[in-house]
């Protein structure tokens, strides 16, 4: 239920302003911070989680109508409404160039209204950035061929014609290396984190700033890859809390909670028949296979101070 208030005015006497000369139209407009903070300190009066896309445009834009955050011309609705997207934008689609576009142009908008939108990088994200080209849909490697390289770079003679673009737009630092660069792996957003696959006790003793840090310098071209990204069970691959966590993985999730200063964790990842709570509603996993690969159906989570539900 949402109740409207009304505005009270007050009216002060005084005398008329000053002129102080004329406005400065070239004055820069604020715009949002890229990367955003791993920690936005308040909960939001209405978030919505939004799991796997994987390369499906149609899917993305049915959950994030679902949700109430863009109409019919993709265009933002969603006033101060905060979203956050847990990765795996990228592969298995024909469409994730579009994807990861629309996701940007819609922080804007988002910032704009008062909202925002925060897309993390999941473990497709990082492939791409590794160069490990194997889950890209056929029909995905065109829609960059208007990248613009060096057609003697070195680095891309090993690829063939129709793969540079890609491969330019995707290795560290990078135009699109530099846009998920700008993203996070995991943050926490007022009592809630937020990862692709789930961070465990040593991942948030290590760090989430830090973890964010070095993945960013690497995809920016700044550093090597290193850090908590290179292990196996890294924060964008790990399934512990997925895979029908017991006692031992729920014991290791409230221990990594209380590190993080956090109530529950939302993760994707790993294809869940629904949207669906385990350890006591301290994790809730959102990824239902949603793009076409998978065949299955938009879902997104909401999250209230009242509560949670399921949008299907």
């Amino acid at each position: 239920m949402i109740r409207v208030l009304p505005l009270l005015a007050l009216v002060i006497a005084c005398d008329p302003p000053t002129d102080t000369g004329p406005v400065d139209d070239t004055a820069p407009v604020s715009t949002r911070t890229t990367p955003p903070d791993s920690y936005i300190p308040d909960d939001p009066a209405r978030m919505v989680a939004i799991g796997d896309v994987h390369g499906d445009l149609e899917a993305t834009r049915e959950a994030l109508r679902m949700a109430g955050a863009i109409d019919e011309a993709d265009s933002w609705i969603g006033g101060e409404l905060v979203v956050v997207q847990t990765g795996d934008q990228l592969d298995r689609g024909p469409d994730d160039r579009a994807v990861l576009d629309l996701f940007e142009a819609l922080a804007d908008q988002a910032f704009e209204a008062g909202g925002a939108v925060y897309a993390l990088w999941g473990n497709h994200e990082v492939m791409n950035v590794e160069l490990d080209l194997r889950y890209i849909h056929d029909d995905a490697w065109a829609h960059f061929d208007d990248v613009e390289y060096d057609p003697e770079d070195s680095e891309l003679a090993g690829y063939t014609e129709d793969q540079r673009g890609r491969v330019a737009a995707f290795r560290p630092g990078g135009p699109y290396a530099n846009i998920l660069a700008g993203r996070n792996g995991a943050m926490v957003v007022g009592s809630t984190a937020f990862v692709h696959g789930g961070l465990l006790p040593d991942h948030a003793e290590y760090g989430i700033e830090t973890f964010n840090a070095e993945v960013q310098g690497w995809m920016r071209g700044e550093t090597s890859e290193t850090g908590l990204i290179l292990e196996s069970e890294s924060p964008v691959w790990a399934r512990t809390y997925s895979d029908d966590p017991g006692i031992m993985e729920c014991a290791q999730l409230d221990e990594a909670l209380a590190t993080l200063g956090a109530e529950r964790m939302v993760v994707g990842h790993t294809i869940q028949d629904e949207i669906n709570p385990a350890c006591d509603g301290k994790i809730w996993r959102i990824d239902v296979g949603m793009s076409e690969h998978y065949g299955g159906s938009p879902a997104v989570l909401e999250i209230t101070p009242d509560g949670f539900s399921v949008i299907d």
